[in-house]
């Protein structure tokens, strides 16, 4: 479309928003868009529908349709009325629960919903405060409702928020739920097809009480009780990074028995502005700066960090040289399932039936732990939906160890259907008491893995491309790399091309061509190397960026190798960014 086209379609939706179906406030700031001469800003906030997917909203706040803000709120939650309406008809009362985090108008969202889904004759449990995702996907379940929603742009930076959908299994939705209900969202043309009036009869306030189920339920699954009592003393330094982990994981590392829970001030004071970081990702190093220099005041051991919504979970370890490191999201995962394993295998529970899952992108060491001790392994889509529906389909008929992903989120219970920082941050406190009651540190930890499974280095780059030119550039680099395949990566033959959107593999040795078994086609492109290394393709479904996820293997002898092991790696992981021109 040409832009002089794209102006006169934007204007026309934005004049819409000027009828009396829309507030004072929004028609006044939709006017100021119409009245600069500069239209940029315009077309940004016009130029599409900020898209409902199957993990719902997202988006920058402010007016217009490619932005969040109460009517394309509003017509997520009455859409979702709808098809929760024609799905559960046979039922008497449908429920729901809706959570908020601790962004900027996250609580007004949550309420706006409130209202929708109660005028649509919805029962509501709305949560007094903000609380983590899987809070609410633990109550879910526990109130037997059919659905839910948390008004959350995770790590995003400030000007953005978001809304997650759930359904009644306390996943996010997976076919035919989401495509049924992205079908409803998007039947609501209108803020007049809104029903904004609520009925406060049909909204319950909820807190403690769940809060109080949800902590006693996650201490069931300490696995080294012993451990804890004889290393309660541990001292562990967490951080919110102003979000919604702020009482909840405290109060869950003292209910495991942890007593010296040091925090941070500056970063306990729950806000959307994030004032004391750029970006509020405990993937970023700047976003546990602060914890990190109050664990080296207070001779801390262990740091733990948990992004606003409380779904994902960083860590920091001294090294050998006693030096504060950040731990990778593919390193926690490690532990995870190495401690687990272990832990489950020592206690007998080891049977034949049970089971581990990850996500594509993430470490292939985890196969190898799982399959040398009896462990079923499944290779899923990222996006934590598809770790719950291995575990819905398995439910009853295996067991459910652990699953995660390498961007920090892991699940250790299967009473959550969404990844959980809570419980993460207090089993890893568990593996650092587990390790240190072997005279290992949780750092040594991970280099008996290293030496026992194999060594591998992972690393994620992310390339940003923002706005509609950025989305358009994405979608041209992801047809050239399906157009133009490589067969040599940074000095190593490709031996297999997995295309995750069309669901075929090619074998580049002996031309054969593989079907994936897959439930759906996902945007992703993988190569295999020769040598084990591991480059997946994609670009993100919650920001304007394409990400590249590298993982390079090799085997080390003993702890000297592997310095070398990783200094060797990271030159490799150089060459593939040459190879795939992001350098």
């Amino acid at each position: 479309m040409e832009n002089s086209e794209l102006l006169i379609t934007v204007r026309k939706k934005a004049q819409g928003w000027l009828t009396d179906s829309y507030d004072t406030e929004t028609r006044t700031q939709v006017q100021s868009l119409l009245d600069k001469a500069d239209p940029t800003d315009l077309i940004e906030a016009f130029y599409k529908d900020l898209e409902f997917g199957t993990g719902g909203l997202r988006g920058i706040m402010g007016v217009g349709t490619n932005r969040m803000n109460r009517y394309t709120v509003g017509a997520a939650t009455q859409g979702f009325s709808n098809y929760l309406r024609k799905e559960f008809s046979h039922l008497e009362q449908i429920k729901v629960v809706i959570g908020h985090d601790c962004r900027n108008n996250s609580r007004k969202f949550a309420e706006i919903s409130a209202d929708i889904f109660s005028a649509n004759g919805i029962k509501v449990y709305l949560f007094d405060d903000l609380r983590p995702t899987p809070e609410v996907s633990y109550a879910i379940r526990r109130l037997g409702c059919q659905g839910g929603i948390i008004l959350t742009a995770s790590h995003n930076p400030k000007e953005y928020n978001g809304y997650k959908a759930y359904w009644e299994d306390g996943a996010q939705m997976i076919a035919p739920h989401d495509k049924n209900t992205i079908a409803e969202v998007n039947k609501v043309r209108s803020a007049s097809d809104i029903r904004f009036k609520g009925n406060s009869q049909l909204i319950e306030i909820i807190g403690e009480d769940i809060d109080k189920q949800y902590i006693e339920a996650l201490t069931t699954i300490s696995l080294s009780k012993e451990a804890i009592m004889r290393h309660h003393d541990l001292k562990i330094v967490y951080t919110p990074i102003h979000g919604t982990g702020v009482r909840l994981v405290p109060d869950t590392l003292k209910a495991f028995g942890f007593t010296r829970i040091i925090h941070v001030a500056e970063q306990d004071v729950v806000s959307g502005d994030f004032p004391t970081v750029v970006s509020p990702n405990p993937e970023e190093p700047a976003a546990l700066a602060l914890a990190v220099e109050k664990a080296k005041e207070t001779d801390a051991e262990l740091v733990l960090a948990t992004d606003p919504d409380g779904d994902r979970a960083g860590a920091a370890v001294k090294d050998d040289k006693g030096e504060w490191i950040l731990l990778n999201g593919n390193q926690t995962a490690l532990l995870f399932v190495y401690y687990l394993i272990t832990r489950w295998k020592e206690s007998g529970r080891i049977q034949g039936k049970e089971y581990i899952v990850k996500t594509i992108v993430t470490t292939e060491l985890i196969r190898t732990i799982a399959e040398r001790n009896g462990v079923e392994i499944y290779d899923v889509y990222t996006g934590f939906k598809w770790i719950a529906d291995v575990m819905r389909k398995n439910e009853n008929k295996k067991h459910y160890i652990g699953g995660g992903e390498e961007s920090y989120g892991f699940l250790c219970e299967d009473f959550v259907r969404d990844k959980d920082a809570v419980s993460a941050c207090a089993v890893l406190a568990e593996i650092a008491a587990w390790a240190k009651d072997q005279g290992l540190t949780v750092y040594q930890l991970l280099q008996k893995i290293y030496l026992t499974y194999g060594f591998s280095k992972e690393t994620g780059i992310s390339v940003v491309k923002k706005g509609k030119s950025g989305a358009e550039e994405i979608e041209a680099m992801m047809k050239n790399y399906r157009d133009n395949p490589l067969t040599e990566i940074a000095g190593s033959k490709v031996a297999f091309i997995y295309d995750y959107a069309r669901l075929k593999g090619y074998s580049c040795q002996d031309k054969e061509v593989l079907t994936l078994d897959m439930p759906t086609t996902s945007n992703v492109l993988q190569y295999i190397m020769e040598d084990k290394t591991k480059i997946s393709i994609r670009p993100s479904g919650t920001e304007p960026k394409i990400k590249f996820y590298c993982e390079v293997h090799s085997q080390v002898k003993n702890t000297a190798e592997i310095p070398e092991a990783e200094k060797a790696a990271l030159e490799k992981i150089e060459q593939i960014k040459i190879s795939l021109g992001i350098y």
